[in-house]
Order: C-alpha cells, then structure tokens, then sequence
C-alpha cells in the first residue's frame, strides 16, 4: 500500500478499512515497517507491552474451523489429510476434523525428533537437503505418530487429536480477538522441538544449544542474555507475571542474572490484575500462564482450552478497563504448536549462533538439529486500540534482506528493539521481522470492554 492511501484508509469504517487492507496487507497504515516514519509512530503510541505466551497449540487447531476471509486455515483451504502410515503406498487416509476436545489427554510428541517424523516421515532427515531444498517437508507423520506414542487408541482417536479443529462456537472468546483486532497467518515458533527452548529463544533469541526441557530450566543455569537483563541496563521497567503456581520457574527465572539479580521482578499472577485496573503496569509485562495438565490455563494438552479462553478474557478486560489502554500493545501468541497439525510447513532460518542440539530418536537414531529452520505455525494476535480491526497479517519482511518473511516469537524481540532502541540480541533477531507497522495513528473508540465467555463443554476432557 503506498504511503498516500493513508489518510483515505483513516476515514474508513472498521468493515471498509479491514476489506481494503486485506488486499493490501504489506502496509495497513501506509508506512513500511522499520521506517522512520513507523518507529517514530510506535514510540508515540506504546509505552506498555504485554506479552503472553500460551501453550503447544497450532494454527489449524485453534482456528481451522473459524470462517473469516484471509485467514489460511482448514475451512478456508482444506481438508487436509494424513495417511495412517507414511511407508504404505495405498494407506488409509484420515483427515482433518471439526471433532475437538477441551483437554486433549494424550499429549502428542514434540520432541525434536518427534517434529521431524510429524513433518518429514522420518526421525532423521537430511539436514544438507532440508537446506537446499530438495527436502520438503510433506505433513504426512501426524496421525502415525501419535499412534506410535499412543498404541492403545484408534486411528480415528489419533486423528480427532491431533488434526482436529475447533468451531467458532467452541472457541468464541479468540473469535472476538479474530473479529476485532489483528490476527497472523503466519507466525512460527523458534524451533521445531519443545516448550522450554522456544520459551528461552523467545526471551533471549537464541535457544542457546537447547533442544529438551532440560534442568537447566528447573535450576535457573541459562547463562545467555534475556530481555529482562537488557531491559534492566536501559531503564525499562519489567515484571514476570508467574501464574505457575510453583509447578517450575517462570521463563524469566530460566536465567542465572535474573534469580541473581531481578527476583523481585517476578510477582503473582494475581498482581497483573491488580496493576492494570490501578494503571501500574511497567513497561514491560510478561505472563506465565499455568501448566500443563487438567485445571491448568495455557491450553497445554492436557489442559482446558475453555479454561485457557478464561485466562484470555481476564487479561484483556482489566487491561481494556486499565488508564494503561491506549498505550498498552498486547501480544498474545503460543510457545509452540505441540505436535498438533498445521498444513504450513515451517520455513528455514537463520541460525541464532553456531550452537546444535542432538538426540536419539525413538527407533534409536540420532539427529542435530542446527537451529536453522523454525517450528510450526501458531496463532497469534496484536491487541491494541491502534491495530487494524478485523485484519490479517500474511508475511513480514526480513529487516535485512528485505525479503518477505515468516514471523516468530523473535519478531517480539525486533519490535521491542525499535520500540526502546534496543540492539539485536542475535542473528536471528536481526532478521526477524517486526511489526510495528500494524500500530496505527488513531486510537480505536469501539474496541469492544470485554470479550465474549468462554463455550463451556460438555465435558472436562
């Protein structure tokens, strides 16, 4: 969109304005990101950035069954199916279904040898043709994998697990997010692997070797640099908002700095609500949800997607109703697609550093993983009375090769980065595009106070 369609777009409708940036989806506002123009814009409209992180959720399962145009999803583009074994030419297909659950029991495999089945059909792909091109992943190990993990459920019980969607009856408090605000099509995690290593590249851009849950995490020994420690040396102020309730450290306790330096940054959840509704929140607020099983609220199998769309709601309305509003960005994305089908196969990457990862596999091989392509694709949402209602966001652009390009947890970091005129925490961080160019120049009056209740389920599981 050129810079002089600007002003038009502002006198627009909220339907008119989403209908003509859905066609021109580089630039809603008319700026480019990373222009002068577009960091000059977010620092006078942002001064508070909350961030949430939910849990092991993908695109197509959380919004394969919501009919909104633009978005790339099963109901828009699909079916989309597996074949019940990856080596049998004239396997039985299974394929993607609106049957869903609030808790899904079995977990599905997200190692990083576990990804590489779900996306490849091996344990062990080439990683020199995975590089070149010549490999591409194919979406086929989803439903065979999770009977591998699970050899006591059906075919049809694999499928509903890990291809299922949910309606938009099911899901109606992130509809509202769909309808109201700015949705990614295209947000990928760090890594093709499990919780903690996303978590760590979130923070810190880089996962730092790590490719398991390993202790590290549970003994707060990651050395690297977080965003806490760098917005701690420039003046910005920050809190961990631990909704764990003790299960294991909140991701800014990963870090050896933090537990030595910052722990008193780290407060109950209940504290977040309590600041928004006074207009206390710091500059920066980061929210660990709870996890991972029954009566948890990160919507982590086998946690409550119900219980994750109440955590949801009791974010945005204190922050809707918080004096903070009009400066606050929320950004709610997950921390990876937890084994779950996507029909977007995960672009490469950048390396972070010149770290690797290696594991044994289930049927005994082992694999490295270079950190050089992404994981699956996530949904993800920008929260603000300055983003474009209604939107979809498709690509970003690479800051440094200008290339169009996926987005990912990193891209908080690049935002954050022209936001406070921080410098790039890594390689990766340098390539990863921003999106400060979905702030707008005109707070948005109609947002709604709150967002709908969560569907309640016939069932707990």
């Amino acid at each position: 969109m050129k810079a002089n369609t600007l002003i038009p777009l502002l006198g627009l409708s909220g339907t008119a304005l989403s209908a003509a940036v859905t066609k021109n989806n580089q630039e809603p506002w008319g700026y480019k990101s990373g222009s002068k123009e577009s960091i000059a814009n977010l620092k006078d409209k942002v001064e508070n950035v909350v961030w949430i992180l939910l849990e092991n959720r993908g695109f197509d399962n959380i919004l394969g069954g919501v009919h909104k145009e633009g978005l790339d999803n099963v109901v828009n583009n699909g079916p989309f199916c597996n074949p019940q074994s990856v080596n049998q030419t004239n396997s039985k297909k299974w394929c993607s279904t609106n049957k869903d659950y609030d808790s899904v029991i079995h977990d599905p495999d997200h190692s990083v040898t576990g990804v590489n089945f779900e996306l490849y059909g091996t344990y062990n792909p080439s990683n020199k043709d995975i590089a070149s091109g010549k490999l591409k992943a194919n979406l086929n190990g989803f439903v065979e994998k999770q009977m591998v993990s699970y050899p006591d459920i059906s075919a049809k019980r694999a499928t509903e697990e890990v291809m299922g969607y949910y309606t938009e009856s099911e899901i109606p408090t992130l509809v509202d997010l769909v309808d109201e605000f700015t949705t990614f099509n295209y947000w990928h995690s760090c890594v093709p692997g499990p919780t903690n290593p996303n978590r760590l590249c979130a923070i810190s851009g880089t996962p730092d070797g790590h490719g398991e849950n390993d202790d590290s995490f549970l003994e707060s020994a990651i050395d690297t640099t977080s965003i806490f420690e760098v917005a701690t040396e420039k003046g910005i102020s920050w809190r961990n908002y631990d909704g764990t309730n003790g299960a294991f450290l909140p991701d800014s306790l990963f870090f050896n700095w933090t537990a030595t330096n910052a722990k008193d940054n780290v407060v109950p959840m209940e504290n977040f609500y309590q600041d928004a509704y006074l207009g206390l929140l710091p500059q920066l607020s980061y929210i660990n949800p709870s996890c991972c099983g029954l009566n948890t609220n990160s919507m982590h199998p086998s946690g409550n997607v119900s219980f994750g769309q109440v955590l949801v709601k009791q974010v945005y309305d204190a922050l809707r109703a918080s004096p903070q509003w009009e400066k606050t960005l929320l950004l709610l994305t997950y921390d990876e697609t937890g084994g779950f089908f996507d029909h977007v196969a995960p672009p490469l990457a950048v390396r972070p550093d010149n770290k690797t990862y290696t594991e044994t596999a289930d049927d005994g091989s082992t694999y490295t993983l270079k950190f050089d392509r992404l994981g699956g694709r996530m949904p993800t949402w920008l929260v603000s009375p300055y983003a474009p209602q209604g939107y979809v966001e498709n690509y970003g652009v690479d800051p440094v090769t200008g290339k169009s390009s996926s987005y990912s947890a990193t891209s908080v970091l690049k935002t954050l980065g022209y936001l406070w005129d921080l410098e790039d925490m890594s390689p990766r961080v340098s390539h990863s595009p921003a999106f400060d160019h979905l702030i707008g120049t005109k707070a948005r009056a109609s947002a709604p106070q709150t967002l709908t209740n969560p569907h309640v389920f016939p069932d707990a599981v």
